[in-house]
């Protein structure tokens, strides 16, 4: 189980952007967090995926909570959270090349030896040519970059997805092609999935179940 209880949490003290935020997602399930632009869904994200250290309430995740965030977070716990966030320029070292920037969390963990084939893999997963494997960010398109983000953030196998308004930069036939990765994956590994958006029909025809922010947070 992934386990947001009571979550607030901000960038300043004593100015909250989440205030008293609780969500649940079980393994192998997908929920839709739905809300408008600057309510506060992407700080949610952000603290599900270990990345933001809440002011109060606790995450657990199967079954621990958790006490560390970002590189503090124990590697068993960071690993087991994938996430795609909305500008995947803002997420993408613009040195690498897409081959390494989805490689980058194995090399990062020591599992070098895994790279050729779960790269070349995942690539085709997510529909990147060789030719653009070899491209730096720059040299490619939204959704070219945003695959391999996707790509990326499967490629430890997660047991649990956070995709943070992944499709919103993206066109109709992207965003379907992507979806139905997430799903393949979800479905395969029984993993389960956090999708934050704004897009009420998107959320519905994706998700499990779909909740609305103001169900689950008090008003800040």
């Amino acid at each position: 189980m992934l386990e947001l209880l009571g979550i607030t949490a901000g960038y300043e003290p004593g100015a909250p952007v989440v205030r008293g935020a609780s969500v649940t997602v079980a393994p192998g399930e997908s929920v839709g967090l739905l809300g408008p632009s600057g309510c506060g869904k992407s700080t949610l994200a952000r603290v599900a995926a270990l990345l933001h250290r809440p002011d109060a309430g606790t995450v657990t995740i199967d079954g621990t909570r958790a006490t560390g965030w970002r590189h503090r977070a124990p590697k068993a716990r960071r690993t087991a959270i994938g996430v795609v966030f909305q500008q995947p320029r803002l997420a993408a070292d613009p040195r690498l090349r897409l081959t390494d920037l989805i490689a980058e969390p194995l090399r990062a963990g020591g599992r070098r030896a895994e790279v050729t084939g779960r790269v070349g893999e995942l690539a085709r997963t997510v529909g990147l040519t060789d030719d653009l494997l070899g491209r730096r960010p720059h040299e490619v398109s939204d959704g070219q970059l945003q695959r391999a983000c996707l790509a990326r953030a499967l490629v430890l196998r997660p047991r649990w997805l956070v995709c943070d308004e992944m499709t919103a930069m993206l066109d109709a036939s992207t965003t379907a092609a992507l979806v139905t990765v997430v799903e393949e994956y979800r479905r395969a590994e029984g993993a389960g999935l956090l999708a934050v958006g704004h897009d009420r029909v998107l959320l519905e025809r994706w998700c499990d179940r779909t909740v609305r922010w103001t169900e689950i947070a008090e008003a800040v």
